[in-house]
């Protein structure tokens, strides 16, 4: 087992509990942590852009990060989302075997 988080931007809060639900829904989640407003900087199509966003934290496995990237995508409003996959490579043995768990 290969647990991963995923860190996520979403335009709003309702959008990142839209994909959150949908996730554990399909069971490619154990869980996320959506996190509270940010404000986001950067470039887009020759522009400079501030913009108020939320984190999301997704807990799964590397077994199914290509299908949370997927749908993450396909579930997403924006062209081009934040979606970037981190290896976890130790922690708490019982919180990560349960994600294995329930992602099965």
């Amino acid at each position: 087992m290969s647990v991963q988080l995923f860190y996520v931007t979403a335009s709003s809060r309702e959008e990142a509990e839209a994909i959150v639900r949908n996730l554990l829904d399909e069971r490619l989640i154990a869980c996320a942590n959506i996190l509270g407003a940010m404000t986001s900087i950067y470039r887009w199509e020759g522009e400079v852009v501030t913009e108020e966003e939320v984190a999301v934290i997704l807990k799964s496995t590397a077994e199914n990060g290509d299908r949370v990237i997927e749908k993450v995508k396909e579930l997403h409003s924006y062209d081009c989302p934040c979606i970037v996959a981190l290896t976890v490579d130790n922690g708490n043995s019982e919180f990560l075997n349960w994600i294995d768990n329930e992602v099965k």
